[in-house]
């Protein structure tokens, strides 16, 4: 099992069409990703799951990935994360 500590930077938080590039992209891993924020968990391959987490901009996340892949999943998803997961809206 392998985790990062994420900062999220985009303005208008983990909204649906982020969400929905996070997710699409978890499940081409075999690993399970989940997202903790303060005592929630979630299935990172599960939009539902991960808008319900309420994720705001500047809330700390952790991506925790466990599985025959997770090395790779971890690094994928950390670095679509701090690049804003395609959300045109994101200022740096």
């Amino acid at each position: 099992m392998v985790e990062a500590r994420l900062t999220v930077t985009i303005p208008t938080g983990l909204h649906l069409r982020p969400i929905s590039v996070l997710c699409s992209r978890s499940i081409d891993f075999q690993s399970s990703i989940s997202i903790r924020i303060g005592n929630k968990t979630v299935n990172a391959k599960s939009v539902l799951g991960v808008l319900s987490a309420g994720v705001k901009n500047g809330d700390e996340i952790e991506l925790i990935c466990d599985g025959p892949d997770e090395e790779e999943a971890l690094e994928v998803l950390s670095n679509m994360i701090r690049n804003g997961l395609g959300d045109e809206f994101i200022k740096r």
